[in-house]
């Protein structure tokens, strides 16, 4: 089906430099045409070249728009694989609707979101994965989100899902095949064959599913919960995670009522940092709402920097939080280092073990989990940015063009696709009928083709793109 030409501005819509309005489709040319005015005398876009940039002015009905330069890029080399025209006008919002305004006049339609890389879709050029990575490039918060959608751009996924799908319909075509013709094709020893193939295939499908953890952190950030007793500098630390005043800081204990989230990149990892309340036993109504709210910030945590006094004492408020931490990941700090200390990482070594022997845990923590921190003087930073890499990311930061599997929905179809394939070992296990093998390992297919666009219905095509930015 022959599209319609679409057009949108591609740039954001504020006084800046230049703007950029995208056009697209079997018109794109013809319709610039009728506005452009080259320099160059007798020229018209029509004759000129793909991928070629001209000078000129745009009007519209003899009144002057502006002085423009146009780009002409021919199909199918292109980003839509259509013929499309990019116009770079002065980059004021006023000229620039103008401008598109001119180009719907003319014959184009405003572009819906995400439709140019819909189109790029639909035509062929990349896949669904791939189209999902645009806007996660558009979105990404930190270098490695930004990293990764680009491996994942660059088709990553669609390669090894490509390759895997080839593979289970080769057996599909094999099974299918020896059914129609019994007398010619062989299912001897299939069954075995089969087998090692799927354990072969899960292999790889659990590997790429083994990072989703990671990927999640990757695009939400790392969910890290400040935890402690009141006027233990947790806002002062999360001000010095911040670097700005973002908390409020006074010698009163019991200042932070409630909780106070920050998205923040420390040593190129994001975090997704919430400060809370300070846990401790208390009759005041509202502290003790806070109190609760922490622990349930706690529950939800990847991560928790538990603040410790270091100038202070440990009593039963600390060994209650220790309690609350279950099996979470932990990273002790020992704030206010620039005081006479009454805590150090010996003391507290000591008192982790006796809390863990109350629980019956005493290996829980070690001395490594321990850092010494100084809030207000901005004192182990570096110390605590290379505890939280160790923790995560397997202690590195690059994942060099490994895959990592971020999108929610990538993982359930693997998931699915795994089920479906554990199936088939199941009913390998039981002597079932080869032809029950084919249900399940289409099944399979099918689920792994969802990920990169050949087995998915319009409606998720659409709710996909319309996500996306417009005139992208």
């Amino acid at each position: 089906m022959e599209m319609d030409t679409i057009a949108a501005i591609a740039t954001g819509l504020s006084n800046a430099g230049i703007s950029i309005i995208r056009i697209s489709g079997k018109d794109a040319i013809g319709i610039v045409d009728l506005l452009f005015r080259a320099k160059k005398e007798n020229f018209r876009l029509e004759y000129a070249k793909s991928h070629t940039l001209h000078y000129g002015i745009l009007e519209d009905n003899k009144v002057l728009l502006d002085e423009v330069l146009v780009s002409v890029m021919r199909s199918p080399n292109t980003y839509t694989r259509e013929d499309v025209v990019e116009i770079n006008c002065h980059g004021g919002i006023v000229v620039t609707k103008r401008i598109l305004d001119a180009v719907v006049r003319c014959g184009a339609r405003l572009a819906e979101p995400g439709e140019f890389t819909k189109r790029a879709f639909l035509n062929g050029r990349i896949d669904l994965s791939q189209a999902e990575a645009v806007i996660d490039i558009i979105q990404a918060k930190s270098n490695m989100e930004l990293e990764n959608s680009v491996r994942q751009l660059r088709g990553n996924i669609f390669k090894e899902i490509k390759d895997l799908r080839q593979q289970i319909l080769l057996d599909i075509a094999f099974i299918e095949a020896a059914l129609d013709d019994p007398e010619h094709i062989s299912l001897d020893g299939f069954a075995e064959k089969l087998e090692g193939n799927i354990v072969c295939w899960q292999h790889r499908l659990q590997k790429m599913l083994r990072t989703s953890e990671n990927g999640r952190r990757i695009k939400e950030g790392i969910k890290t919960v400040i935890l402690g007793k009141p006027n233990t500098g947790k806002s002062s630390l999360l001000n010095l995670l911040l670097g700005e005043n973002r908390a409020i800081v006074t010698d009163i204990a019991g200042t932070t009522r409630d909780t106070l989230e920050e998205d923040i990149i420390l040593n190129g990892i994001p975090l997704n940092i919430v400060d809370t309340a300070g846990i401790r036993w208390t009759k005041d109504v509202v502290e003790r709402i806070g109190v609760d709210k922490a622990k349930q910030a706690a529950e939800k945590a990847d991560l928790i920097l538990f603040v410790v006094d270091a100038s202070g004492a440990l009593d039963d408020d600390d060994a209650e939080i220790l309690r609350e931490l279950g099996k979470k990941k932990v990273i002790f700090i020992l704030n206010k280092i620039d005081l006479p200390n009454n805590v150090t990482e010996i003391d507290f070594e000591k008192y982790l073990h006796g809390i863990g022997s109350d629980n019956g845990d005493q290996a829980r923590f070690s001395k490594e989990e321990i850092i010494r921190v100084s809030a207000k003087e901005g004192l182990g930073l570096e110390d605590l940015e290379q505890k939280i890499t160790e923790m995560f990311f397997d202690g590195k930061l690059d994942f060099n063009e490994g895959i990592c599997i971020t999108n929610a929905r990538h993982k359930y179809a693997m998931e699915k696709a795994d089920k479906s394939l554990y199936q088939v070992m199941e009913s390998i296990k039981m002597g079932m009928p080869e032809d029950f093998y084919s249900i399940d390992l289409m099944d399979a297919y099918r689920e792994l083709g969802g990920i990169i666009g050949e087995e998915v219905d319009e409606d998720l095509v659409n709710t996909i793109f319309k996500e996306f930015c417009m005139g992208k």
